[in-house]
């Protein structure tokens, strides 16, 4: 089981990303726009750094929904190999059989 407090934290940043995406989303778009004047661009820069860092997506990371644990995550399952493992080998996962030899 990973930190309870890594976990809130990681949780902490998904609620601010998307409360921010909108925001961010249109401030990047006039900095990518050519046609506008460097003045408006460069204001819209400081406009979105000023905004929170734990509000940009790049600092998400993927955790297991059941552990949290961080590494070993598969997307498609949202889980960590470990969890994966341990629930396939209870007949938890349908369509998943754990092979020994």
């Amino acid at each position: 089981m990973a930190k309870k407090s890594m976990v809130e934290r990681d949780l902490k940043r998904r609620r601010m990303a998307k409360k921010f995406e909108s925001k961010r989303n249109r401030l990047k778009a006039v900095i990518k726009d050519q046609d506008k004047p460097g003045e408006e661009r460069f204001m819209a820069a400081l406009k979105l750094a000023e905004l929170p860092r734990n509000s940009s997506k790049t600092r998400i990371r993927n955790r297991c929904e059941v552990t949290g644990r961080p590494r070993g995550y598969y997307r498609k399952l949202k889980m960590s190999r470990i969890a994966l493992r341990q629930l396939g080998s209870a007949g938890k996962i349908p369509g998943l059989v754990k092979s020994s030899w």
